[in-house]
């Protein structure tokens, strides 16, 4: 064992000794105070990928959530990120659900979290992401609505006003298990009702900035076949571009070991969650076709998973959990295994085989 992975698991182990939200809380302060390690970005053209005016450098991105007040984002990106996605971030700074809140299943490699979008709100994260300088990744920006917004569209479209300028591309969360209702907005009527209001807001930007920010959509693993399909048809009827599969689930398969914080309430994320989400990604890859960016998030935690989520339709994978349990040298260890599976399968770059596999994980069952 080398001594980057000696220190990598000791650093787990101590991470584990705490209490999940304070062992969170510690990991965010010990970045931003740029005490967290650094791995140069693995430079290989074939893990590029273009989304209009962006270049992602390499595939793996830091989900939302982790990084909620936009704290450290240059420390992650020099972990080897080619993404980090901030937030999710409301209007008006709200705490979120009463506490305890996070819950590992250890046995399990897996979380349950029921945040409900505590965050410092639109003004704080605004200045400290306009403090944070030139980046060397690509910035997504989550935004949402408050739990006790009259008007949750309303909340999204000043999310889209204020962030665009700020943001590579902004990511609209209508996927948390845990704000009350939130999810009802992935119904198709209020689904086209939602996204009309932020495309027409982020394209009200676009002449001010010089640049049309790209909008994604982050969905729950959570619907049903049919659902799904209504949801890529309103996506591509409004010109969204693109879409993050999946976020957490409120599912809880009989095969988890930890059944007693299993009972916990709130959105499941990590190992347990890789199937479902891969079938759901599965599913909307061949929904909206080959050419629609696709973000695939959920029980990723090897290089291998991974690789699996790209075969099975995503240009670019996040994670989250899997570093709870792997440690900060993951991102490494994926695109290093990324690189050499393009070289590998004798094709020019990793989109090259996005979506080989989907028929294979889109025959499957969500339920």
């Amino acid at each position: 064992m080398s001594i980057e992975e000696l220190i990598n698991k000791v650093g787990i182990r101590a991470l584990h000794c705490l209490d999940p939200e304070m062992s969170h809380n510690a990991t965010i302060k010990m970045l931003a105070s740029g005490l967290a390690p650094t791995f140069p970005q693995v430079e290989d053209s074939a893990l590029e990928y273009r989304l209009g005016d962006l270049t992602f450098k390499n595939p793996v991105g830091m989900a939302a959530g982790f990084d909620k007040n936009a704290e450290a984002i240059a420390p992650l990106m020099k972990l080897g990120f080619g993404h980090v996605e901030v937030g999710t971030v409301t209007p008006l700074p709200q705490e979120g659900n009463p506490k305890p809140r996070n819950f590992r299943l250890s046995a399990d490699r897996a979380v349950i979290n029921r945040y409900g979008f505590n965050n410092h709100g639109h003004d704080v994260v605004y200045d400290r992401i306009r403090k944070t300088g030139k980046r060397q990744g690509v910035l997504g920006i989550n935004v949402g609505a408050n739990k006790l917004s009259e008007d949750r569209v309303a909340d999204y479209v000043l999310g889209v006003k204020r962030f665009a300028e700020q943001a590579d591309y902004l990511t609209a969360n209508i996927s948390s298990p845990n704000t009350p209702g939130l999810r009802d907005l992935q119904e198709k009527d209020a689904l086209a009702h939602l996204l009309k209001a932020i495309i027409g807001a982020r394209d009200e930007q676009q002449d001010r900035l010089g640049r049309k920010v790209p909008v994604m959509l982050k969905i729950a693993p959570d619907v049903t076949e049919e659902a799904l399909k209504e949801i890529a048809e309103v996506v591509i009827a409004n010109h969204a571009d693109g879409m993050i599969v999946s976020n957490t689930t409120i599912a809880r398969p009989s095969t988890l070991k930890d059944q007693k914080q299993a009972q916990e309430a709130g959105g499941l994320s990590g190992a347990p969650l890789f199937d479902r989400s891969t079938i759901a990604l599965a599913k909307t890859r061949c929904a909206v076709g080959p050419d629609l960016p696709l973000f695939g998030v959920g029980g990723v935690d090897t290089p291998e998973k991974a690789a699996t989520k790209i075969f099975a339709g995503a240009n670019q994978i996040q994670l989250y959990s899997g570093m709870v349990y792997e440690g900060q040298t993951l991102v490494k260890k994926i695109n290093h295994h990324l690189s050499r599976l393009v070289a590998a399968r004798g094709v020019t770059n990793l989109q090259d085989l996005v979506g080989i596999d989907k028929d294979i994980w889109a025959d499957k069952a969500l339920d």
